[in-house]
C-alpha cells in the first residue's frame, strides 16, 4: 500500500512552521490513540501519524522528505543524513505512543522516568514522601568585641522535637506501622480524569505510604511534640553583620521520625562607642591635645581582641587635625583565616576652651614669638588670596 504524504497525514500545509505540525500532531495523537480510539484502524492511523511527525518535526529529515519524498528513507544509496550516515529508517519505526504523554506533560525522553514513569508505575517503590522538618532562624545580637574575639553563647527557643514515649514513630509503644490501605504503600494514587490519568499525594497517609495501627498518646501519632530546647552556638572571630551559621538538625523535627531540619543563626553585631568596622578594618577618632600635636609625642591605643596589646601611636611634630593614622594588623580576624584587617585611627585637635592666666600669658608669648599677634592667621591668609586672584 502506498504511503500518504505526511503533510496530508497531519492535516497541514507544506510551509507550516514547527509549532503548527506539533500541534496538528498533538491533536491527531489524542483522537486516534489506541487507548483511546477502539477502531478496527485507530492503531494504524496512530502508527502513520507517528511516523509522519518523526520526520517532519526534524529539520534535516524534513528536508530530505521535502526534496526526497518518501524515498529518502528507504534503505541503499538514498541521502545522507546530516552526519553522514543515511537516514535509513529514521522514519519507518513505530512512534513511541507514550511520546505523547511527555509532548504534553514535559517529561524526559529516552529511557523513561519523570511524570512518564510516575503516571505509569515506573520504578515501582514504596512512598516514601520526606517530611524532613522544617528549618528555624534565630537572631542573635552581639558585641564587636565579641565578632572580633569569637565567643560561645547559650541559645533558647520553642520547638518540635521527636516525642520520647514513641521514639518518633508516631506509634503507640507496643502497636505497629501497617501498609497504608489506599495507597498500598505507595504514597500516592493515580486518579482518572478522562483520557488522562493525574497522580496526587495519598489523602490517607500523606504521602509516607504508611499507617499507624493505633497513634501514640502523647504525640497523637506526628511522632513530634512541641518544647523549648537550649543549645550552645559557637561563634567564629570575624563574623560580620548578617552573616548566618548553621546548626544542623537543631530545627523542627521531622514527622513521623523524619529527619530534622536545620537551625539557621543570624549574627547582629551591635555598634561599638569608640570603634567603627568596616569589612576588616576598624577605625576610630581620638583627641589630642594642641601641644602634643605641635610637639609631636605618643599616644596609647586600645585593642578590641582580648589577646591584644594596647598600641602605641606615634604622633610627629605639626601633626594637624584630621590626620589618619594606620596600624597595621590591628583590626578584625579574617573569618577562617589567620590575618587580620588594620587600624585606623584619626586625630582630632582638641582646643582648650578656659585658660589661666598663667596660660593665656604663655600662649600670648607664643603669639607674638610666631608673629601671630601683628599678623593674625585671617589677616595673612586675605593676603593670599588676593595675589591669587
Amino acid at each position: 500500500m502506498a504511503k500518504r504524504d505526511y503533510y496530508e497525514v497531519l492535516g497541514v500545509e507544506r510551509g507550516a512552521s514547527a509549532d503548527d505540525i506539533k500541534k496538528a500532531y498533538r491533536a491527531m495523537a489524542v483522537k486516534f490513540h489506541p487507548d483511546r480510539n477502539k477502531e478496527p484502524d485507530a492503531e494504524e492511523k496512530f502508527k502513520e501519524i507517528s511516523e509522519s511527525y518523526d520526520v517532519l518535526k526534524d529539520a534535516d529529515k524534513r528536508a530530505a522528505y521535502d526534496r526526497y519524498g518518501h524515498a529518502a528513507f528507504q534503505g541503499g544509496a538514498g541521502p545522507r543524513g546530516p552526519q553522514g550516515g543515511g537516514f535509513g529508517g529514521g522514519a519507518g519505526g513505530f512512534h513511541d505512543p507514550f511520546d505523547l504523554f511527555r509532548e504534553v506533560f514535559g517529561g524526559g525522553g529516552g529511557g523513561g522516568g519523570g511524570i512518564f514513569e510516575e503516571f505509569f508505575g515506573g520504578g515501582g517503590g514504596q512512598g516514601s514522601a520526606s517530611q524532613r522538618g522544617a528549618d528555624l532562624r534565630y537572631d542573635m545580637e552581639i558585641t564587636l568585641a565579641e565578632a572580633a574575639n569569637g565567643c560561645e553563647k547559650e541559645i533558647k527557643y520553642r520547638t518540635s522535637v521527636s516525642c520520647t514515649q514513641c521514639g518518633g514513630s508516631g506509634a503507640e509503644p507496643g502497636s505497629g506501622v501497617v501498609q497504608c490501605p489506599t495507597c498500598r504503600g505507595r504514597g500516592k494514587v493515580i486518579m482518572q480524569r478522562g483520557f488522562f490519568q493525574m497522580q496526587q499525594t495519598c489523602p490517607t497517609c500523606g504521602g509516607t505510604g504508611k499507617k499507624i495501627e493505633k497513634p501514640c498518646s502523647h504525640c497523637r501519632g506526628e511522632g513530634r511534640v512541641s518544647e523549648m530546647k537550649s543549645i550552645r552556638i559557637k561563634i567564629p572571630a570575624g563574623v560580620d553583620n548578617g552573616m548566618k551559621l548553621r546548626s544542623s538538625g537543631n530545627g523542627e523535627a521531622g514527622m513521623n521520625g523524619s529527619p530534622a531540619g536545620d537551625l539557621y543563626v543570624f549574627i547582629n553585631v551591635k555598634e561599638h562607642e569608640i570603634f567603627e568596622r568596616h569589612g576588616d578594618d576598624l577605625f576610630c577618632d581620638i583627641p589630642i591635645k594642641f601641644t602634643l600635636a605641635a610637639l609631636g609625642g605618643s599616644i596609647e591605643v586600645p585593642a578590641l581582641a582580648e589577646d591584644a596589646k594596647s598600641s602605641m601611636l606615634k604622633i610627629p611634630a605639626g601633626t594637624q587635625d584630621g590626620t589618619t593614622f594606620r596600624i597595621r594588623g590591628r583590626g578584625m580576624p579574617r573569618l577562617n583565616s589567620s590575618s587580620t584587617g588594620d587600624m585606623l585611627v584619626k586625630v582630632h585637635i582638641e582646643i582648650p576652651k578656659k585658660l589661666t592666666s598663667e596660660q593665656r600669658e604663655k600662649l600670648e608669648a607664643f603669639a607674638i614669638a610666631c608673629g601671630d599677634a601683628e599678623n593674625p592667621v585671617e589677616e595673612s591668609w586675605w593676603k593670599k588670596a588676593k595675589k591669587r586672584f
